[in-house]
């Protein structure tokens, strides 16, 4: 299976202003090179058989005959190659002087695409040499003695694979894409999911961030792949120079990009069935006019993936840089706040309730409240920050949340729930000594009912704790930490939980609080409802779960593309191969990425019932399971077609 990854590649040959047949070599070889890495598309720069810089031997004779030989020895050399590749020449279309991309595959030219947009200010005066291409259509005959091929010229054509459907593309010529109406807006309107951008963008201080601003926006506004081939070495250096930067964009984000003023070639994977599953779900991205545009069938093998090396992050809701990180964590926190702001302005509450164990989680609660009562100009003493020793908390814990509250400034107070739980206990006829699920309930309910009682007594909002991973697996007691009256952290994922505490603890300027955080991170992740042994934690939740990062990730392709279990499993077998020093991922054995997988959608459909009733809580990031936004699913769907799916997996 491919998964829906397409192998492409952009690609700058060393060339010779106005050496066709020298182009022409040059070009063979990197298609060759590319079709050595099995790659399945390939585009080339904006009049690559000539040279964009020819000026007025665009008007020769002699130059046009010989690009047309050119091309045919391209086609010629190339056909039993199973790919695509997209070339440029000057053609003349009934007596008139085109610039167009020429799309070759197998043998065969499927079509001349023309440039839509002449540029004719600055540097630019193609206006001289090239007419723009729009609303010109028929067909054209290559000029191969004895081939009576015709190959149609249009700007309104798409090129549709047979064998993998999601791999249908548009093509547009460098000004194309400045324009403000580019032609690949209407393409992928009408279908196309990757756009093929043949360019001569010549360089200049402060484009290259431009260009790769224009491409990146170009492939998140049309929902696209975007390969993007610019001219190079070899161009005339009269007045301009061209750097030979070529970009592959996917979704908004570039996965590949050359080193500037290089010949060469970039290859990369597109996921062209994460686009397909975007514009399914993005409802605004609606497709029209597919019967303006001539579709061209073609053939290739795309069915294996060989040497897959596309970057796959084991922690796709942590960012990359610590820049980026801070600037999220940052952004994050300030998000929780103005929610639970406006939330205590419209229920004119001055006091806040929140449970404090020492963990992570009740750990950013705490923060983002306190950061709310900063905007609200409030005391942080109106915090009532409780926490409530059971039979399970360890020394630890119990300190570091004393210390915390202490920190922040927050009314501390401690309620021991022992003896509630005790009475509790006996008043259903529960045996202490059996640790069973009722056990562990019985505590996490009782701990809520003090906390919303509490807020009774002080008319405040009990603050929720709990966070998307754990609502993802439903890794929380029904009307126990399930329940709150504003969930602050229901959006955020265990993953990146981290790293917002982390940001806190370097960024706060006390000393004290700084280290509590720290310790806080280093503490295992438990609910600690059972006895410590030997004055430690003995129950750890990744234990009994599986390893939060890999459920985020699960959740982050299972929820964000509606993947389907086997390509989530395939994603993350190469995310997980090798441990992520920089976000802190371990590495994972197939076998054992296998076993949590199920055990991800056993528990996500299973504990859908939980997600469906609650609390209100800001959305943070682009996943989310709030029953009101984002995930509208039924309480009782089963997980049976996705669990099948797993246990055919051959490891």
């Amino acid at each position: 299976m491919n998964y829906g990854f397409l192998k492409v590649a952009a690609a700058t040959p060393k060339i010779q202003v106005g050496n066709c047949m020298y182009n022409a070599d040059e070009i063979i070889k990197l298609i060759k090179e590319a079709n050595d890495q099995k790659v399945s598309m390939i585009v080339f720069p904006e009049l690559s058989i000539t040279g964009y810089t020819c000026e007025d031997l665009f008007l020769q004779d002699s130059l046009l005959d010989m690009a047309k030989k050119a091309l045919l020895k391209i086609v010629k050399e190339t056909e039993d190659m199973e790919m695509v590749s997209i070339v440029g020449l000057p053609l003349v279309f009934n007596g008139v002087l085109y610039n167009v991309a020429a799309v070759v595959c197998k043998g065969e030219i499927l079509g001349f695409v023309p440039k839509s947009i002449i540029p004719n200010y600055s540097e630019f005066y193609e206006s001289r040499h090239f007419t723009s291409g729009v609303d010109i259509y028929g067909y054209v005959d290559p000029g191969d003695p004895g081939d009576e091929q015709e190959a149609w010229f249009s700007t309104n054509m798409l090129f549709k694979c047979t064998s993998m459907p999601e791999f249908v593309f548009g093509v547009e010529i460098c000004e194309d894409l400045w324009a403000p109406m580019s032609p690949s807006i209407r393409l992928a309107l009408a279908g196309a999911t990757v756009i093929a951008n043949l360019s001569a963008s010549n360089e200049t201080t402060g484009k290259m961030d431009y260009r790769k601003k224009l491409v990146s926006m170009q492939s998140a506004k049309c929902l696209c792949g975007y390969i993007y081939a610019n001219a190079g070495e070899g161009e005339s250096t009269t007045d301009v120079v061209f750097p030979g930067h070529n970009l592959i964009a996917e979704n908004g984000r570039i996965i590949a990009e050359s080193k500037r003023f290089e010949k060469g070639m970039i290859v990369s994977y597109l996921d062209l069935q994460k686009i397909a599953n975007e514009r399914r779900r993005i409802k605004s991205f609606a497709t029209k006019d597919q019967d303006k545009y001539t579709t061209i069938e073609f053939d290739i093998d795309v069915s294996n993936i060989t040497g897959f090396d596309r970057k796959i992050d084991s922690m796709p809701f942590v960012p990359k840089s610590g820049k980026d990180r801070d600037d999220r964590c940052e952004e994050i926190i300030t998000i929780q706040a103005m929610g639970l702001k406006k939330r205590m302005e419209h229920t004119n509450c001055k006091c806040a309730v929140v449970g404090i164990s020492g963990g992570l989680d009740s750990t950013l609660a705490l923060l983002a409240t306190a950061n709310a009562f900063d905007r609200l100009g409030l005391d942080r003493k109106n915090i009532i920050a409780v926490t409530m020793p059971g039979f399970g908390t360890t020394d630890r814990t119990y300190t570091n949340a004393v210390s915390l509250i202490n920190s922040i400034g927050a009314t501390f107070k401690e309620i021991s729930i022992v003896d509630g739980v005790t009475q509790h206990f006996k008043d259903i006829n529960h045996d202490l000594d059996n640790h069973d699920v009722t056990y562990e309930n019985g505590q996490a309910r009782y701990r809520t009912l003090l906390l919303m009682d509490l807020a009774n007594k002080y008319n405040g909002l009990v603050i929720g704790t709990g966070d998307l991973s754990e609502l993802a697996l439903g890794w929380a007691t029904y009307n126990g930490d399930h329940m709150s009256m504003y969930g602050v952290n229901g959006g955020i994922p265990k993953t990146l939980i981290r790293h917002l505490v982390r940001f806190y603890a370097d960024t706060c300027d006390d000393k004290g609080l700084s280290d509590v955080l720290k310790d806080v991170l280093d503490t295992p992740v438990s609910p600690e409802l059972l006895p410590p042994e030997d004055g430690k934690i003995s129950q750890k939740t990744e234990d009994l779960v599986g390893p939060y990062e890999l459920h985020d990730f699960f959740l982050y392709y299972a929820l964000r593309f509606g993947f389907s279990p086997e390509k989530v499993y395939f994603l993350a077998c190469h995310a997980f191969a090798k441990p992520n020093e920089v976000k802190g991922s371990e590495a994972y054995d197939k076998e054992v990425i296998l076993k949590w997988l199920k055990v991800f959608y056993r528990r996500f459909f299973a504990q859908q019932f939980k997600r469906s009733c609650l609390p209100d809580g800001p959305k943070v990031g682009s996943v989310a399971v709030s029953p009101r936004g984002d995930l509208r699913m039924p309480s009782d769907a089963v997980a049976k077609e996705w669990l099948d799916r797993l246990e055919k997996i051959d490891i």
